[in-house]
Formats: C-alpha cells, structure tokens, sequence
C-alpha cells in the first residue's frame, strides 16, 4: 500500500489528512502562511513524515493520491489580486458587468454606492456581431474590431483577456473566431471565451463567470505551477488533484485552464465528508459544520446528495458557477470581541487570522480579545494541550485582552465577559444554520449534525440544544474535515449546456441531442485523465424551476435519454425536490428547464475507517485525564469538570456531561446530561436530551 494525502489551506491552518500503508487516517496541523501558502503545505508534510518516521521525499515518492485544496482564488478575487483583464463584448451590451442583477446587495441602503463592475467600463471593449436566441447568424464578426480591441489591450498593458458574446451559448462560432485572432495577434496571452468556461442563460453570471475566469489563469496557475513543481521534485509521482467548487477534485493541470472552478473549493468538499462519517450510523441527511480559525461553515445534504446552487458569490460578486451551497460567516476561533458605541458587544467578522492570531498566541500584535481567548477563560481549552500540545498559549494574555476589550466597556467580570462572548458567536452561527434550513423551509431536527473544524465542537453541543436537534457526531478528523473530504472526492468533470423548455411543451429531440454531445465531452475528460473504463460514472442533471422563479433547483435524472416516462419522472421528481428542500410545491404548476448538466466522474477507491475492537458498554473512566474548573451556564459559574483523554476512548465508552474531550486536533465540550458514546470508528456521538 502507499499514502493518500488531502491539504487544505484555511485562514489560520492547514489541515493535512493522510491515510498510511496501514489504512490508518491521521491528521496534522500547521500555522498557514499569508503570502506563502505553498510552504505552509510543506510544514504539514512534514509533521506528517515525522509521525510516520520517513523523510518528507519518502512519503511523496509513496503517495498515490495527493488532493490540494486552497483559498487562493477566492482570496485573489476577494483582494483584488488578480490578472489586469480585459473583456469582449457584443457591441450594445458593453454594461452587462455594470447593470449585473439590477440591484444592490442591501435594496433600501440609499447611502450605498452601486457596485463596481469587475472589469472597468473603459477595459470593456465592443465588438459588431449577432447571433440569434436560435444560433443563426444576424450580423457576421466584425474582425477588425478584434483586432483594433486587442492592440488596445496591449496598449493598456493588459494580462488576460475575456469574451463573451450575447448568443454564443447556441452559437459558439464567432467566440471561437476571436480566439483564433488573440492567438495570431498575441501568442502566450492568457484568455477565456464564455461558450467553454460556462455557457448558461442569464448574461451576467456567464459574463461574470469568463471574466473571473481569464483574471485568474495568471495567478493559479502561477502558485499551482510553483506547487506541482516542488511536490515533484520532492518525489511525487503521482497526479496533483485540486478541490473544485462543486464537490469533486481535478487535476492541477486539467484546473489551470479552468481556475474559476477553484473559487469556493475550499469548503466544498465539508458536506461530502459529512456524509462519509455519518454513513457509520446509516444517516444520508446531515447539516454539517465546519468553525476554524477564521470563518464558520454550514451546508445541508439531503438523500446523501449536498445541495447545489449557482448563486454562490465571492464577496458581492456573483461567481456564476455551480458549487456545493454553502454558507460562511466571519465566525472562527479568531473571530474579534468589540462593543459599539451603544455599548452592544459583537463578534467578528474580523479575524485575528494566523498573524497575528488570539491574544493567547503571544505573537507580536496580537492583543484582541477572541472566540479562542474567551473559550480559554471558560476553561475550554488547557493551554498545556492546545493542537495536541504541540503549540503553547499563554491565558493571562486571554484574560487581559478580555479585561480591556470585553469587560471593562460592559462593567462585568472576566467570566461574564468570555462567557457573553461565547454566547455571542454561538448565535451569529445558529443564524447562519437557520438561514440554510428553517427559512429554506427545511427542519434542522431532521438532520444529524457532523461537525467539523479545529473549534466546531467547542460549540456544537450548545448549537444543536439552540435548535433542538438531538444528534450530534464528531469525527475523530473533525480539525481537518475539509481535508478527509478530499480524499473521499472524485476526479470530476461538469459539462453544462442551455436548452430552455418546459413539461408542457418538451423539446425532447433537442435535449436528448444536448445530453448526447454533453456525456460526448465527459467521456473525452475522463480519456484524457487515463480513467478505467470500470472506474467511470456518468450522472445526468436539469435545472427546473416554476414559472416565475428567479432560481432553479437542480434534479438529477434518472437516465441519459428522456422519453415520455422520463419526463414524467423528471416533472415527479422537481415537485418532490421541491416539497423536501423549500417545504411546498405544486404538482398542477408548469416546470420549466434551462440548463442540463453531465457530471463525469472517475471513481477513487472509498475511504476505509479503522473498526476498533468492540469494548463493554462501560463508562470511560481508564480514559479520565483529571479535573479542572469549567463555566456552565446551567450553574452560573466554574465547576469542577471531568477531562477525558480523547486518544484512549474506545468503542463503547460512554460518559454524562459536564465534561471535556481533548483530541490532538479539537476539543469537544460536553453540557450537561449530554451523552456521548465512541463508535465503532472511534467518533464521537452526542445525543442531545
């Protein structure tokens, strides 16, 4: 056997996940590097060869599986650190970026500005040519105008280039065209026409989706041409496979030419591995959360399936691409305590980040009080056994950053202050829980929470008790949740055409035909990926929506050709989607499609979790490391606590809150008359009373 590795890259650390020779999944930690992400991944290589006892060379050249995951796109676009790109576009429709959705983030904000465009106006430039709804050529491609753009672009120095044409989603001729004159008036520069990157109705999300696209090919596949080399100068032999946006992974290679499927890629893969852990308990819906150092995660799978939605956006932007729907917040271990004017405290968004971290961190600057101060206080975390001990944190720092920042402005004490700003947190993320379940319509008591996240499970008990869900699971790798979804992945491949038609009068020639050329070009993806024919699986998708909507829902269909019966089985499945995910439908309504999408994807061998011998259905006393005071709500103060040593539980182990579980990676705090029972793969179950 050989190792599989998945990295990923947070705010504040990242996470290295590996499975050994022996099938053992073990997970390290280290501090992530602003500006230099790619050394942080070799510091978690190397935490990683040190537990196995090998040189960082040997473990590369035994790895046959080796998934990146990042927020280095998402970063770029968020800072504005991308490629100096320039767009066309079909002369008349040079202000579809400007216009965009036609509103502002906040509708009844008279004061805020209209957002800004992603490219400029004045780098927008016009070309003459007309396609029709249809694909007939109205008006044919003006090439001059190419021409003159393109040698305006140079003269602006710009460094990627953009196209996008009104119609050219039926047509993609004229796109193709101009493709040809920037290779022949300026070879080596990097470009994107929107009938490859992503041809979908709705102007702006497939204007916005290329121009995003062209702005990052300089900058990923810079940083991941820099990766792959020194991975494999290391030894690696294998494939290097990046986390995209919509649940899969992909090669860096194959990413590259489409980095704008890396935006968003980092918590993608969370759900996924939600739904691997929890299979243990035969569960397939599951709300799985992820809290680090920087930002807190919540997404929903339903019939083991997580959502999809093509309304994610990256700040204000709109990405207008498919990814796995998840909702993020500023809420992590960093997150800053401040009071305002009014004397109301709040947490985050701002984060202390890695650098220079909680105060408890004692790096220079680093003296704002933090979700991780505050759970230092209440006794949550021992500063002898923070990341498993292997990184010391001072509590008096905690205390005094509270003192001044928290409890001096409210007039209260330093455990009513970090326990305020438990509190605090706790409720920013059981509204962004809410936003995803309870005003989607969807009951978050029907669903089991996984928790992920180096903090997640310092919270989860009190968040589930918030919402009244009675089940809780916290995998053994829930500090790098993200990361053992990587290694759960598959190499996948989206293909997405437009054919806009409705149950009543079904285009059935025309889909099929579009389904046929889409299955046609995942079948060349996965030839040029050296997939097994054995290893390949082909999954067939619409979007569909009621007349009216603004969004579709995705549902997949049950078969590669639509026929009568198929149709009817899509029309049954939309209306019962929709009854599960939004709490209403109407089977008497029209359904109406516009995109259908093939996903290709070549299967990687399933993750095995290590059964540990059945023990006695006994309490976990051998495990019992000692006593310490921790804040309780429910007894208004500090109690003498139960700690438990995580690493000694076995299956069958039970114990009773209050109490503390210290893992390497994560602590789980336990209220009480909260149980919590070791599973046969060593995870932590809570059943919440």
């Amino acid at each position: 056997m050989s190792y599989r590795v998945g990295v990923d890259i947070g705010g504040t650390f990242t996470d290295l996940v590996y499975v050994n020779p022996k099938g053992e999944i073990n997970i390290t930690k280290s501090s992530s590097i602003p500006g230099n992400a790619a050394q942080a991944v070799f510091n978690a290589l190397k935490k990683a060869s040190e537990a196995e006892k090998i040189s960082v060379d040997d473990l590369l050249s035994q790895c046959e599986f080796f998934v990146h995951g990042a927020t280095i796109a998402t970063n770029a676009v968020l800072e504005r650190k991308v490629a100096k790109t320039g767009l066309i576009v079909t002369k008349g429709f040079r202000d579809i970026l400007i216009l965009g959705p036609g509103r502002k983030p906040d509708t009844y904000n008279l004061r805020m500005e209209y957002p800004a465009p992603y490219i400029p106006r004045y780098r927008t430039l016009e070309v003459c040519e007309r396609v029709d709804y249809a694909g007939n050529i109205i008006e044919p491609l003006n090439e001059d105008d190419v021409r003159k753009a393109i040698a305006q672009f140079k003269a602006w120095n710009v460094q990627a280039v953009a196209v996008a044409l009104l119609w050219s989603i039926t047509n993609p001729a004229h796109e193709q065209r101009i493709a040809q004159i920037i290779e022949e008036e300026w070879p080596g520069i990097p470009y994107s026409v929107s009938s490859e990157v992503q041809p979908i109705i709705r102007e702006y999300l497939r204007y916005s989706a290329t121009s995003l696209d062209a702005s990052l090919k300089p900058v990923v596949g810079e940083y991941l041409s820099k990766l792959v080399g020194r991975l494999k100068d290391g030894g690696l032999k294998s494939e290097v496979l990046v986390a995209v946006s919509v649940g899969g992974v992909m090669s860096a290679r194959e990413l590259m030419k489409k980095p704008v499927h890396s935006l968003l890629s980092g918590p993608s893969t969370g759900p996924l591995a939600g739904l691997v852990v929890a299979e243990q308990l035969n569960e397939n819906n599951t709300m799985t959360i992820d809290m680090g150092g920087t930002s807190f995660e919540v997404s929903v799978a339903v019939d083991g399936r997580p959502a999809i939605t093509r309304g994610a956006k990256v700040g204000n932007l709109a990405t207008g691409i498919n990814t796995v729907e998840v909702s993020t917040i500023g809420a992590g271990g960093g997150s800053i305590a401040w009071v305002d004017a009014a004397g109301m405290l709040h947490m985050g968004p701002q984060s202390a980040g890695a650098d220079p971290g909680p105060a408890c961190y004692g790096n220079t600057g680093g003296t704002e009080a933090t979700v991780t101060d505050a759970n230092v206080v209440l006794g949550y975390l021992d500063p002898d056994y923070f990341l498993g001990g292997q990184m010391k944190i001072d509590p008096k720092l905690s205390e005094k950053a509270i003192l001044e920042k928290v409890a001096k402005p409210l007039n209260i004490s330093l455990i009513e202050a970090a326990s305020a700003m438990y509190k605090v947190v706790n409720q920013n993320m059981v509204g962004s829980i809410e936003y995803i379940t309870i005003k989607r319509g969807l009951d978050p008591r029907d669903y089991i929470m996984i928790v992920g996240g180096g903090a997640g499970a310092s919270h989860a008990a009190r968040l589930a008790q918030e919402l009244r869900m009675k089940r809780v699971l916290v995998p053994k790798t829930a500090g790098g949740l993200c990361a053992l979804g990587m290694l759960a992945s598959d190499i996948t491949f989206e293909m997405v055409g437009s054919l806009f038609t409705n149950s009543v009068r079904f285009d059935f020639d025309g889909v099929n035909r579009i389904l046929a050329d889409l299955e046609k070009r995942g079948v060349a993806a996965l030839d040029a990926e050296r997939i097994k024919n054995e290893n390949r699986m082909y999954e067939y998708f619409v979007d569909a929506r009621y007349p009216g909507q603004t969004n579709e829902t995705a549902i997949q269909l049950r078969c590669n050709f639509i026929d009568q019966k198929g149709l009817q089985e899509l029309v049954a499945d939309f209306h019962d989607t929709h009854q599960r995910m939004y709490g209403s439908s109407e089977p008497d309504n029209i359904v109406e499609c516009s995109h259908w999408r093939v996903e290709a994807r070549g299967l990687v061998p399933k993750l095995k979790f290590p059964h540990q011998v059945p023990a006695a259905k006994k309490p976990a006393k051998n495990a019992l490391k000692g006593m310490r005071k921790v804040y309780f709500e429910e007894f208004n103060g500090m109690v003498d606590t139960a700690v438990y040593d995580g690493t000694e539980l076995r299956n069958g182990n039970f114990l009773v809150g209050p109490a503390v579980i210290e893992e390497p990676t994560t602590t789980i705090v336990v209220p009480p008359e909260v149980k919590v029972t070791v599973t046969e793969q060593g995870d932590f179950f809570m059943e919440i009373p």
